[in-house]
């Protein structure tokens, strides 16, 4: 045998190892690829298993609503359009007489349209006295609401009637101004 046949079975053994190498890994892939695919179909079988059991008691649902095809849609421009309804008169409604007036109801453009109506008030005459405090030292106006309208978070009430008078701070209230109290 010759060195050239000799390094020849050197190359050749070595190719055939490298194969054998390569086998093996292939084969230990395609059992890790099985096992993980046994384990994914496990887990599949799993969740479907549990989603039937989950469908069984659930209420039943309605089934789905009938696909309408958009306009823009190929399935649109095949069906051809329903015939639309001849639109009928609507009747008068009854009213008074001729010229009466038209009362909107809430959900009309009519009734959106008309500003809404004042609020009679009735208007405090002569007689009737506005309710003050004078501001004594010390003096909030949480203090003030709490005693004089029986609840201190009416302090902005109070504060809002009489900001011309307070400032506009109203943790300084001046001692001596005379405070309107609301009703």
């Amino acid at each position: 045998m010759g060195l050239f046949d000799f390094l020849k079975s050197d190359k050749k053994k070595a190719h055939e190892s490298a194969d054998g190498a390569k086998a093996q890994a292939q084969q230990q892939a395609d059992e890790g690829a099985g096992r993980s695919r046994s384990a994914a179909a496990d887990a599949a079988s799993a969740t479907r298993a549990a989603a039937e059991r989950m469908a069984a008691a659930a209420p039943p649902r309605p089934g789905p609503a009938p696909a309408t095809p958009t306009p823009g849609s190929a399935a649109h421009k095949a069906v051809p359009a329903p015939p639309r309804p001849a639109a009928m008169p609507k009747p008068a409604p009854p009213s008074a007489g001729p010229g009466a007036a038209h009362t909107p109801t809430p959900h009309s453009a009519a009734h959106k349209a008309v500003p809404a109506a004042p609020v009679d008030r009735p208007k405090p005459g002569p007689t009737a006295k506005k309710r003050t405090y004078t501001v004594q030292q010390g003096d909030t106006l949480a203090a003030i609401a709490g005693r004089e309208l029986g609840n201190e978070a009416r302090w902005r009430e109070l504060y809002a009637m009489n900001r011309s008078v307070i400032g506009a701070n109203p943790d300084l209230v001046p001692p001596g101004a005379v405070l309107t109290l609301p009703a």
